[in-house]
């Protein structure tokens, strides 16, 4: 099974902010675009934060007071037979912004902002748009999610992007424009990244409608919308967005720029991802001497990091040593021997030793990184321990220890369940965890981490990457010893139309549902669609694969099993496989002497 891919968020990365102005008239509403801070991770690495206030990242304070302390004045600008009162809406609204500086509590500043945007629509002029409607709605919007009612802040943002009136100049599509990067936002942290996706792709067009395609503004928006499609593992559609941001860089920015740097790492990241390691190389090299010459240090640390990764993918691993050192010795001396940094270097060190036969260096490294990760430094994020443990989960599953590589997935799974935006981060633990009672032989155990998983996907726009055409076939080898054999073939066959559509009918993983599929037929009765399966599988081999692979052989001889028992001989012409497989196949073949296991294995 493939590794399993997950974008990091770093502790630090800017939200998207809605700004509360003082001056409520005539005022649109501004969005913060998303900056490279010089004192965060790589972009390249950021998740799209929490369309938030600057209160939202905070633990929600009590609401300090509020039964004790009201102000009769108040109560009864506060009436409901009040709100038609023109200057209400702004008060409101400034008392909603103050609530949350004070730290009063987002309860109080949540009914204040509600009350706001009732006397904007009360107030509001027949069929005249009110920005002053769609401002109160984004900061209602960004008050539930700071409270963690996502949920709740969708359908308000739904309302909010249907008031602006774009054809009316820039004051609407900057409203529009907030409006759907808000609730892109908001819908990554409900781990529905398709929606996201599809409101960042909206908010650009309105952006580059309003700004022209080559404002620094939209290149910023495109970078964003870039790591959504990381993190969606679209890496195609991520590979044209950064190449286009890139492109504006170059115009409006100096050489050797923050923001150029930024972009060459996103750059690096997809590149490494799609399997052009030449290519990462040379973008990290070059964000590198950008970081150098403005005197990032430990910025320039974290690309060495990255470079050590694609030399070692690369199999220079001298190299990748020299630059994994270079890195450990500078976050040693600038952040301390106990900061995850640290053990995100000895994390990398012990899979390079493992790769190199270093067996015993290679446990001493996850053992470091571990007592780091036991014993976090303040400011240490959950995200941080949860996606180290994952990684050295890895390792001791090469050192062919599921158990102990189990206890690490559960403690990191247990850190990310309760994190808003975590869902796909949860689901390849899952299914990592699935694979993992898988070897040890706990299929019903394995089988419920594969359907968590696969649920999670589902509800997070994966459902068509190769991941979860891998974790597909995965569950349906759990489904087979678990004797589910319909469901198996359910699984199998959606894999199959994935795979074939993501990676193609000859690669490795289609190839193995495949023959997982053929098997799952012959246990079926369905001899004929199993026949049918190999005959293709075995024409691709010869026509494009070549017959070297002991894949072959074991193939033919199971192709000729099922012919000697149908009683014929192997038909050369194979049939597309656009009609091979049809789930509401008729062909059943089901007598009672087929109800048996197939001869031939299965293939994880």
């Amino acid at each position: 099974m493939p590794g399993l891919v997950s974008v990091k968020t770093p502790p630090d990365a800017l939200p998207l902010r809605i700004t509360v102005p003082e001056d409520q008239h005539h005022t649109p509403i501004q969005a913060q675009p998303i900056r490279s801070d010089p004192k965060s991770s790589s972009p390249a690495t950021r998740r799209p934060p929490s369309p938030s206030p600057s209160t939202s990242r905070a633990k929600p304070s009590p609401d300090r007071g509020s039964a004790k302390k009201k102000s009769p004045p108040e109560k009864n600008l506060l009436n409901e037979s009040s709100l038609d009162n023109p200057d209400l809406g702004p008060f409101l609204l400034k008392l909603a912004r103050d609530t949350i500086a004070s730290g009063e509590g987002p309860t109080k500043a949540l009914d204040y902002a509600l009350r706001a945007s009732k006397s904007f629509e009360i107030c509001a002029v027949d069929g005249e748009p009110s920005l002053d409607l769609a401002m109160s709605l984004h900061v209602v919007a960004a008050i539930y999610c700071s409270l963690g009612k996502f949920e709740e802040a969708v359908p308000v943002l739904e309302r909010a992007i249907k008031v602006p009136e774009v054809a009316r100049g820039a004051d609407h599509a900057l409203a529009a424009f907030s409006g759907y990067m808000q609730l892109g936002d908001t819908h990554s942290m409900l781990g529905q990244l398709d929606r996201s996706i599809e409101c960042y792709k909206d908010g650009l067009k309105i952006q580059m409608e309003a700004l022209g395609e080559n404002d620094p503004r939209v290149a910023e928006t495109c970078r964003y919308l870039a790591e959504a499609h990381v993190q969606a593992m679209q890496f195609d559609e991520a590979d044209n967005l950064c190449k286009k941001t890139l492109e504006i860089h170059r115009v409006h920015s100096p050489p050797a720029s923050l923001e150029e740097a930024a972009d060459r790492r996103l750059m690096a990241l997809i590149c490494e991802a799609k399997g052009d390691y030449e290519a990462a190389l040379e973008h990290l090299v070059l964000a590198s001497m950008a970081m150098i010459a403005n005197g990032q240090e430990n910025e320039v640390a974290a690309i060495d990091v990255s470079i050590g990764n694609i030399y070692s993918s690369l199999s220079r691993f001298d190299e990748s040593v020299f630059s994994y050192q270079k890195a450990l010795t500078v976050f040693k001396s600038s952040k301390g021997d106990n900061h995850p940094s640290v053990a995100s270097v000895f994390v990398r060190l012990a899979d390079l030793y493992y790769k190199t036969g270093k067996l015993r260096e290679s446990r001493s490294y996850c053992e470091n990184a571990l007592r780091i990760y036991a014993k976090p430094v303040p400011g240490t994020t959950s995200e941080e321990i949860a996606s180290g443990m994952t990684e050295i989960s890895a390792i001791y599953e090469l050192f062919n220890e599921p158990e102990e590589a189990l206890k690490l997935l559960q403690k990191a799974m247990k850190l990310l369940e309760d994190k808003p935006g975590q869902h796909s981060t949860v689901a390849g633990i899952e299914a990592r965890m699935g694979v993992m009672y898988y070897m040890v032989g706990r299929y019903e155990v394995s089988w419920g981490s594969f359907e968590s998983a696969v649920a999670k996907l589902r509800a997070s726009g994966e459902r068509k990457s190769a991941f979860f055409g891998v974790v597909l076939n995965q569950m349906g080898l759990a489904c087979v010893q678990l004797f589910k054999i319909d469901e198996a073939a359910e699984l199998f066959e959606e894999a199959r139309e994935i795979l074939e559509q993501e990676c193609g009918p000859c690669h490795q993983d289609t190839l193995g549902v495949y023959s997982n599929l053929a098997a799952t037929y012959d246990a079926m009765g369905r001899i004929e669609d199993a026949i049918e399966i190999l005959e293709y599988v075995l024409k691709l081999r010869e026509e494009k694969l070549g017959t070297a692979n002991p894949d072959f052989d074991d193939e033919k001889k199971r192709l000729a099993e099922l012919l000697k028992e149908a009683g014929r001989s192997r038909n050369k012409k194979a049939k597309s496989l656009e009609n091979l497989i049809d789930p509401n196949s008729k062909r059943s073949n089901k007598k009672e002497t087929s109800k048996k296991w197939s001869a031939f294995g299965f293939r994880s």
